[in-house]
């Protein structure tokens, strides 16, 4: 049990701690997002427009205000009568999967209780008057993200006096947990520099080529952009390999994490040859590096690579911006009457980005004219803001519940491998990362004919043939799951779709062995994205399953490997491109 003595020393250590962090703040340290996706002219445009709606129809404003004191009024004769002992029903209860609310105190306390239902009434007073006002989409957009980030922030969970289980564990230390807590976000800031990343898993429970990203391979190949990863085979395998293209603004082990959960371990298990591109972490010396670059370093010189190894075809598969890659050199290649693609799996991918869901919030004329001012100064895209941008689309599970974790309770995240490899992401140079935003995000000529060429070659996805393999989740806030359905109808040839439950990643990395989710198919491609649904079979456990079968229908017979021993190569696996990091 604390005494007096420890109350005071963890105040003054408290006030030390503050005045502290608060230094580093005033430093213009600790920045989330770059300023120039805070776009001041939107703002004074929305808060015209709505000042004067509200000045022309204030009735249907005054309605909601009507109704929100009535509810209000009903809250307080609920809780009053909690109070005294009558049994109440909540009048305003959190969805199941709100995880703020769990501890009994947010329902056994009239207090607590009466907090949370006040807040969850407020957020939808706040939603809907938003919901009234009459705005162009990029507009009504942007408010729509920013009353949410409000709702988020202003959680009673994220307050200590309000959190009851901050307060339980403020009261039996004595204050400890706050003091550590303070401890937790000095430490993130001076790691940091001047972009928070607030930690989300313990990172010294992890080591690359341990146990993360340790499946046995060799780099065989090396240039500026990327090292290839030859993985060691079974003695069997079949006759035409893997080659597996992941994003470029992520390290590539999210598809060879521990070694339960890899689709690295799962494909060599049942006899695939793999390889795999890992991406540099490019800083200013690239920053010329164009999108062009990323296709021949990236795909094509692979490509001719594995095909010197006496090898006839290749399936290829790209996750998110690495299948946007992947389809472009696809039709290059076609341009070029080059046929060694065997077959391509797209796996939360985007070809036509008319709908790119939440993330288009960042995406428009004076946000990508800001980052690019930026970019240019640097070299690069600092992949820590790009991380910073996902992590707000679902900010509760990804800001707000560790926020709560390290600097209220003063706790160490656990470990988790999925939020290791969240928490480490790369750099985009700044040609490339400029050419993606326009020419895909804000114009979508990837999916016009013609409308791009690649070294002077203008392409068409239409003329992509080979059979194709499509996942999506429905649950991506990234790459939305109607979005890639539709993309899929810009290739030709036999095409696949799978959707499969949770998110961008969860969805994705979905093991047989853990079965977490299920995913739904329907062969009639020819359907809307809502047809398709609702005419889709639901499958039970992993999807990993059903795309292996599939990919072996895209196979020939099996015969022996390439000789893997004596395969000259530059390191082992994971590589140095991999282990650099961009915390500074």
């Amino acid at each position: 049990m604390y005494n007096s003595d420890e109350i005071i020393n963890n105040v003054k250590k408290l006030s030390e701690k503050y005045q502290e962090i608060m230094l580093h703040l005033m430093q213009g340290k600790g920045n989330i997002l770059p300023p120039s996706l805070f776009d001041a002219d939107k703002n004074r445009d929305i808060l015209t427009s709505v000042c004067e709606q509200f000045t022309k129809s204030p009735e249907k404003f005054w309605q909601i205000n009507t109704q929100y004191a009535e509810k209000f009024q009903g809250l307080v004769g609920n809780s009053v009568a909690k109070f005294v002992g009558s049994k109440a029903a909540p009048i305003f209860a959190p969805l199941d999967k709100d995880k703020r609310f769990k501890d009994a105190a947010w329902q056994d306390n009239t207090y607590f209780d009466f907090i949370k239902q006040f807040y969850l009434m407020s957020s939808e007073w706040l939603q809907k008057n938003v919901e009234q006002y009459e705005l162009i989409p990029e507009l009504k957009q942007h408010l729509e993200f920013a009353t949410k980030q409000f709702i988020d922030a202003f959680s009673p969970s994220n307050f200590a006096f309000y959190n009851p289980l901050v307060l339980r564990e403020t009261l039996e230390s004595g204050g400890q947990n706050l003091v550590k807590g303070l401890e937790n976000f000095l430490e993130d800031i001076k790691n940091s520099g001047d972009i928070l990343n607030i930690r989300t898993t313990d990172k010294s429970a992890f080591k690359l080529g341990a146990n993360i990203a340790a499946s046995p391979g060799k780099v065989v190949l090396q240039n500026q952009l990327m090292q290839l990863i030859c993985y060691e085979p079974k003695k069997q395998t079949y006759a035409t390999p893997v080659l597996i293209i992941p994003p470029c603004i992520n390290k590539y082990y999210i598809l060879d994490l521990s070694p339960h959960n890899s689709m690295v371990a799962f494909l060599t298990e049942n006899n695939f040859q793999v390889f795999m591109v890992s991406w540099v972490n490019p800083g200013s010396e690239l920053a010329n590096k164009s999108f062009e670059d990323y296709i021949q370093d990236g795909i094509l010189e692979p490509c001719e690579y594995i095909m010197k190894l006496g090898y006839k075809k290749i399936n290829c598969l790209g996750y998110c911006i690495g299948g946007t890659f992947l389809a472009t050199a696809m039709a290059y290649l076609k341009a070029k009457n080059l046929d060694y693609i065997n077959s391509a799996t797209f796996l939360t991918t985007l070809l036509d980005y008319e709908h790119p869901g939440e993330v288009g919030i960042f995406i428009n004329e004076a946000s990508i004219t800001g980052i690019e001012q930026e970019t240019d100064a640097k070299g690069y895209f600092d992949g820590r803001y790009l991380s910073n941008s996902f992590s707000l689309l679902r900010a509760n599970d990804l800001v707000w519940s560790f926020f709560v974790n390290n600097y209220l309770l003063g706790k160490t995240p656990l470990p988790f491998d999925l939020l290791y490899w969240n928490a480490d992401p790369t750099n985009l140079p700044s040609k490339m990362h400029s050419y993606y935003l326009r020419n895909m995000y804000l114009n979508n000529l990837l999916k016009e004919a013609g409308k791009l060429s690649i070294f002077g070659i203008p392409i068409d996805l239409g003329k992509i043939d080979c059979n194709s393999f499509f996942l999506a989740a429905n649950e991506d806030h990234i790459a939305p799951w109607r979005s890639v359905y539709d993309g899929i109808k810009l290739l030709n040839g036999q095409k696949t779709f799978c959707l499969t439950n949770s998110g961008h990643v969860a969805g994705v990395v979905n093991p047989p062995i853990s079965s977490k989710y299920n995913y739904k198919t329907n062969d009639d491609l020819s359907l809307n994205s809502e047809s398709w649904f609702i005419k889709a079979c639901e499958n039970q456990g992993s999807w990993w399953p059903y795309w292996l079968s599939w990919l072996k229908d895209n196979n020939d017979k099996i015969k022996k490997s390439i000789d893997y021993q004596k395969l000259e190569y530059i390191e082992l696996a994971p590589g140095g491109y991999v282990s650099k990091s961009i915390y500074y």
